[in-house]
């Protein structure tokens, strides 16, 4: 796997450094190279190659706003047969401490930025003409593309009657959650919880994205569950970005599709959590 490394970085030092880290998904690695540190993300996986090209893009995506630090992202590399390579910036981090109220106001910049991005396209094409609105409809997005897929999948290992009976009545519920709200699509991080954030001597980095545009209320669903952020990062982020009517119910609600995911993925621990938060919705 070295040579292989050393070749496709086309470097003549490679050192692993001893900085190593992983999680229930990938495992990773620190090195010194001619040009710098970086930090290898391996899995040996058949869609490993999928999932760091997302992750990728995902931290590309994010880079480009300029409003919040990631990894700078190198390169993804295969090696038939081994496993899948996903080199990128190695940053010194520590668990965010000093720089929570930080972090939210860089995530609500970055929620922020593809609105402000349209309101500048706006503004120019409004001199010759033009019309580019956004096209959306995220309610029916979130409903058959994010939780439907999660049911499916629990009907099929488990076939559970009472979660399919709960959700054939929170579908005709769901559009009264979002009576007057304007969602505009915002860049999210995706999977955004304690464990995908760290700081730096210069503020608060966030890793290990899974991004997508959606609604921006969705990125705080993860992000208070599993012990949560401080309040000065709630109060930092909605100073820019205020709770809209039915905030609380709306944050359920995607709180449900964690919860779902993580009865498909981890068991029957996370059952209760998702049928109680579907009892509350119906009533």
């Amino acid at each position: 796997m070295e040579a292989a490394l050393k070749r496709e970085l086309g470097t003549t030092v490679l050192r692993a450094t001893g900085h190593s880290g992983g999680g229930c998904i990938s495992q990773g690695q620190s090195y010194e190279t001619d040009s710098g540190r970086v930090y290898v993300k391996s899995n040996a996986k058949p869609e490993a190659r999928r999932m760091f090209e997302g992750e990728m893009a995902s931290l590309e995506a994010i880079l480009k706003t300029q409003t919040i630090k990631v990894p700078k992202p190198i390169k993804v590399i295969e090696l038939p047969g081994v496993s899948t390579l996903f080199v990128m910036e190695h940053l010194e981090m520590r668990g965010l401490n000093r720089h929570s109220s930080k972090l939210g106001t860089q995530l609500a910049d970055l929620h922020l930025h593809n609105q402000q991005l349209g309101e500048k396209l706006k503004k120019e094409e409004s001199t010759v003409g033009m019309v580019n609105d956004w096209q959306t409809d995220w309610v029916t997005f979130f409903a058959k593309q994010r939780i439907q897929p999660q049911m499916d999948m629990i009907e099929k290992n488990s076939g559970d009657r009472e979660a399919r009976e709960l959700w054939a009545q929170l579908q005709l519920k769901i559009p009264s959650l979002f009576c007057d709200v304007e969602i505009v699509p915002a860049l999210l991080h995706g999977d955004l919880w304690g464990g995908n954030v760290a700081e730096d001597d210069s503020g608060p980095i966030i890793f290990d994205p899974a991004s997508f545009y959606g609604h921006s209320e969705y990125e705080l669903a993860i992000a208070g569950m599993f012990g949560g952020f401080t309040s000065s990062f709630y109060s930092a982020y909605h100073s820019k970005i205020p709770k809209a009517p039915g905030f609380e119910k709306r944050l359920k609600l995607y709180q449900l599709f964690h919860y779902m995911n993580h009865w498909n993925h981890f068991g029957t621990g996370y059952r209760g959590s998702s049928l109680n938060i579907m009892r509350n919705l119906v009533k």
